[in-house]
């Protein structure tokens, strides 16, 4: 066998175990059309104390569609049908209305929800390696956007966590986990009505 032949041919193969990790990331936003998973949520002040823990799932449909579910400690649903998103307290009885664009401060979940076009609205650099993961960290170009950058961790071609720093500095981080990319997602999920008698606030 000649060596040199054959390391030039796997010279050729494109292979994400070789890309950087902003290359895995637009290979994700071309290749990711649907995605459903579960998450673990910990949000921690700029004071340092307790994390804020939570859980629950999420479904997205690019572009603009998300559904994110808080199950544990406390409910919250999150439903952006690619015009209007929707939080609603079930303890509270209360559903606040925004629309999409002004939401994408709100969780994590609703920067992946956009178009392939992440540049456009984001410098994006190489985050090294950690935790085991290649990161990309990605700076809002806006002043207005509501945090200062948020860092997404690959594992091969899977996005498995998220950091995101707010304008006040608080940070949110959440890891994800039974990932499915792709899959069929009804349309009901990202439609919303608010509950009979729940206090509607916003538009």
């Amino acid at each position: 066998m000649n060596l040199g032949k054959l390391a030039w041919g796997l010279a050729l193969v494109p292979t994400l175990a070789w890309a950087g990790a902003v290359e895995q990331l637009r290979h994700y936003l071309d290749n990711t059309r649907t995605l459903r998973a579960e998450f673990s949520q910990s949000v921690m002040g700029k004071s340092g104390r307790k994390p804020q823990l939570s859980s629950g799932n999420l479904a997205i449909s690019r572009p603009g569609k998300l559904r994110w579910e808080i199950q544990k400690p406390y409910p919250q649903l999150m439903v952006g049908d690619g015009n209007r998103f929707w939080i609603y307290d079930p303890e509270l009885k209360q559903v606040t209305v925004k629309k999409m664009g002004q939401a994408i401060g709100s969780t994590p979940a609703a920067l992946l929800s956009g178009s392939s076009d992440l540049e456009k609205n984001f410098s994006l650099k190489e985050g090294g390696e950690a935790e085991g993961l290649s990161w990309v960290e990605a700076v809002p170009k806006s002043s207005d956007s509501g945090f200062e950058k948020v860092r997404l961790g690959f594992a091969g071609s899977d996005l498995k966590a998220m950091e995101l720093l707010d304008n006040f500095g608080q940070t949110t981080r959440v890891h994800f986990s039974r990932i499915e990319r792709n899959p069929a997602l009804p349309a009901p999920l990202f439609k919303f009505t608010p509950p009979a008698g729940a206090d509607v606030i916003g538009e």
